[in-house]
């Protein structure tokens, strides 16, 4: 069961790292052609910005669970390198019972009833002639979130299996 999940985790986490590079990329490349259009020829699109911005968005709210993927995470406590192994053990578990899991399933609850409205209406750019489709943005925030609880929970069990 154990590895079944870590597994699932490890799979998940690479589909999040292709989509945080396809992101990566289609910002880099989007904030490319609006200097190359505003700069180079004078003209301007909305849909290349708004491109931009969901690219953007994506990225940084999916670069959450792949951070903690990677332990990529900062560290609040200032003596932990001088603490034992097995303290760093239960300190992990401790902040994954009371923050981690707490924090971010309150924060895909919470922001349900935005999202199902959203949908609902199918909600699109606030700029007139923008592109469409923020709900699908907006829908990463409780996905990143999911993410993130099944990332802490691998971690706390990667590193209690390695203990053994």
């Amino acid at each position: 069961m154990r590895s079944s999940f870590l597994a699932l985790c490890h799979w998940l986490d690479r589909a999040t790292a292709v989509v945080c590079g396809v992101a990566c990329g289609v910002l880099t490349l989007s904030v490319l052609a609006i200097v190359v259009a505003r700069f180079g020829f004078h003209a301007g699109r909305i849909e290349l910005q708004n491109l931009a911005g969901y690219a953007f968005a994506v990225m940084l709210i999916l670069a959450v669970p792949y951070t903690l993927a990677r332990d990529g995470h900062v560290r609040v406590e200032v003596l932990s390198e001088r603490l034992s192994p097995a303290y760093l053990r239960r300190a992990d578990t401790v902040a994954l019972l009371l923050f981690l899991i707490p924090v971010f399933g309150l924060m895909g609850w919470a922001f349900l009833p935005d999202l199902i409205y959203s949908w609902s209406i199918r909600e699109g750019s606030l700029e007139t002639g923008g592109l469409g489709g923020v709900y699908l943005v907006k829908t990463m925030l409780p996905v990143a979130a999911v993410l993130t609880i099944l990332q802490g929970t691998a971690a706390v069990l990667r590193t209690h299996e390695a203990a053994r």
